[in-house]
């Protein structure tokens, strides 16, 4: 198989490659003689309750593999590329502990972590402390940047830690083009933990959305596990609102929508906007019945117009191509894994020297390039260290192919007009 890498200046980069894979014909002699290892660790909750998160992990960690087989060619010279993917478990202290192991005993060159602040905040402090360069996504912006100890209208404190993806005005322009598509009181009843999500979108997002008419009913902030609701469904009850929102890890929203169906308020609401749950097929399915028409929002669908600049696949060869490997449907995170992997291999292609992590940083630091969820571009703000990408909306329903339950369709577009709109928004009670 020979390598296909990254998109930037592609002819250059695929001619480089291909000299590459020619000196790996001549016997080997220009890799094993001449390069250095790559070393990229990669972090993910594959276990726990955030599982859902890295299901797919293995299956984009296999085509990654695949495809950097026969080693790469980045700045003129050859490398060999080892990739060392570890579990956190969905432990915060162990994805710490894990990145520490990863920089101090295996002597990695890049960090790429995913999924949640409960991993990517330790990871990337970690990095921070110890100058290695970091690049993560999938998990609210602000939860990141200002969840680690920045502050708004001062320099950046992070030199070597990046992160890209979707913030609270990706989940504001997308809520209000949502919740604009069935009529509705517009009274939301929301639940945001007690958490680096939670705290994040209850200060930022619900003002917003308060500002643009609608009525924010919020019971207050909510520790995860949690497993009595009857105080926030009695209000919501109360002050009839007809569309929900939150933001929970998925043991917690089950617990909370059952309760919520027991004690009626599912025939009153509308509009059941889940986030970080919600997300895959599993946690959906889990809930049986009450799963159909719950809405959500996705950061990467196989609609999506974007191929992978590193492997060459497109949305449908990934979904596909997992579906038919493991039996399983496919989930978003497959696209936004893909995409991380396009993103720190781009900026390590665009590093004067991939090998040097002042390089790498600095690469990090200019990086625009287009991935399989679209554009990264850090050139461009909010703030330094920071490339927002799209949500875009969508709504679980009955599948039309028997072999899985559900299907997630898209329903609205307002953070990417190129990604196609597929069905309208059917009510939940309807």
């Amino acid at each position: 198989m020979t390598t296909n890498i990254l998109n930037i200046s592609r002819r250059g980069f695929v001619s480089a490659s291909i000299a590459g894979t020619a000196a790996l014909a001549l016997g080997g002699r220009g890799l094993a003689a001449d390069a250095t290892k790559l070393k990229v660790g990669f972090i993910s909750p594959r276990t726990g309750p955030l599982a859902g998160f890295g299901q797919t992990d293995g299956y984009v960690l296999e085509k990654v593999r695949e495809t950097l087989a026969k080693g790469v060619t980045l700045g003129g010279k050859a490398f060999a590329v080892e990739i060392l993917d570890r579990d956190t478990q969905s432990d915060p202290s162990r994805a710490g502990q894990l990145a520490k192991d990863l920089i101090n005993n295996d002597g990695i060159d890049m960090m790429l972590v995913i999924s949640t602040p409960e991993v990517i905040n330790p990871v990337s402090d970690a990095c921070e402390a110890a100058g290695v360069p970091c690049l993560s996504t999938v998990m609210p912006w602000e939860a990141w940047y200002f969840g680690r100890g920045a502050k708004p209208g001062q320099p950046s404190p992070f030199k070597w830690t990046y992160h890209f993806g979707f913030g609270v005005d990706e989940f504001y322009k997308t809520y209000v083009s949502q919740w604009s598509l069935i009529e509705t009181n517009k009274k939301v009843g929301v639940m945001y933990p007690n958490d680096a999500d939670g705290n994040a979108i209850r200060a930022a997002l619900a003002p917003k959305l308060a500002a643009a008419g609608f009525t924010i009913i919020d019971p207050g902030p909510y520790e995860d596990g949690t497993t009595d609701y009857s105080s926030q469904i009695a209000l919501f009850k109360k002050e009839k609102v007809e569309i929900f929102n939150t933001f929970p890890i998925p043991p917690d929203f089950a617990a909370f929508w059952r309760q919520a169906a027991q004690q009626g308020l599912h025939k009153q609401v509308k509009i059941v906007q889940v986030a970080k749950t919600g997300l895959f097929p599993s946690d959906v399915e889990a809930l049986g019945a009450l799963g159909n028409k719950i809405a959500g929002a996705c950061y990467w669908h196989k609609a999506f117009p974007y191929k992978s600049p590193l492997t060459g696949l497109s949305g449908t060869d990934l979904a596909d191509g997992y579906e038919a490997k493991t039996g399983k449907e496919w989930t978003q995170q497959l696209g936004a894994t893909m995409s991380l992997f396009d993103a720190g291999f781009a900026a390590l292609n665009k590093a004067s020297d991939a090998k040097d992590k002042a390089s790498v940083a600095k690469s990090l630091a200019g990086l625009n390039t287009e991935t399989m969820i679209g554009k990264v571009d850090f050139t461009s703000g909010p703030f330094p260290n920071v490339s927002p990408g799209p949500i875009i909306g969508g709504q679980w329903v009955k599948s039309q192919n028997t072999k899985f339950k559900y299907d997630f369709v898209i329903t609205e577009n307002a953070t990417d007009k190129n990604v196609p709109i597929a069905a309208k928004l059917q009510p939940y009670n309807g």
